[in-house]
């Protein structure tokens, strides 16, 4: 969640031709991935919570994907992308862990 809050203040400053492009698209992928997970949560079984943590998987290669299109269109600074860049990493660790728990247990 705070992820997102991020990614909505970051949006912020992108050129006012970009609110509903990519500034809309970071914040629809970024808003998806907790999303995902606690979808995945509410559900039935493992393999349905899985199943969503995977699609969150997905959204966190998307933000990052138009992150990296927004660094080289120079709507966001190096410092910026790789502040989000290290916050995402550690999402997919905590989402990837989350998914071997459920494997295993």
């Amino acid at each position: 969640m705070s992820f997102v809050e991020e990614i909505y203040n970051l949006t912020k400053s992108f050129p006012p031709e970009e609110k509903y492009g990519l500034a809309a698209q970071l914040r629809r992928a970024s808003v998806s991935i907790p999303s995902n997970i606690s979808e995945g949560a509410a559900r039935q079984g493992k393999k349905e919570f899985r199943q969503f943590l995977y699609m969150a998987l997905g959204s966190s290669a998307e933000v990052e994907t138009q992150l990296e299109l927004a660094k080289r269109l120079h709507f966001i600074s190096d410092s910026d992308i790789n502040s989000q860049f290290n916050t995402i990493t550690e999402i997919r660790r905590m989402i990837t862990g989350n998914d071997k728990s459920l494997e295993t247990s």
